[in-house]
């Protein structure tokens, strides 16, 4: 799992640095922080209203969606990945 998201990571990286005109991800950081942070509102909603419904794949799709958009928000704001699993395993020491 962690080896994906590093993998994840690493592209959503060189779609920042080095952006195509074909590439949702350099599109999202092409039209600046406040559609980035729109676009988490918008998933966030949508993993409420599929937890809401029960509807498993549902979820599990938008959970997904939520991941990536935070994780281009997180690059944007040159946040790493690392950063955040080191605030989660020192909340649990």
């Amino acid at each position: 799992m962690t080896a994906f998201l590093d993998e994840l990571n690493a592209i959503i990286k060189d779609k920042k640095r080095n952006p195509t005109q074909e590439s949702y991800t350099a599109s999202l950081f092409s039209k600046g922080k406040d559609r980035l942070l729109k676009k988490i509102g918008e998933e966030a909603g949508e993993v409420i209203i599929a937890s809401k419904n029960n509807d498993r794949d549902e979820l599990k799709n938008e959970a997904a969606d939520l991941i990536f958009h935070l994780m281009v928000v997180l690059e944007e704001l040159d946040i790493s990945l690392s950063d955040v699993v080191d605030v989660l395993e020192s909340r649990n020491k």
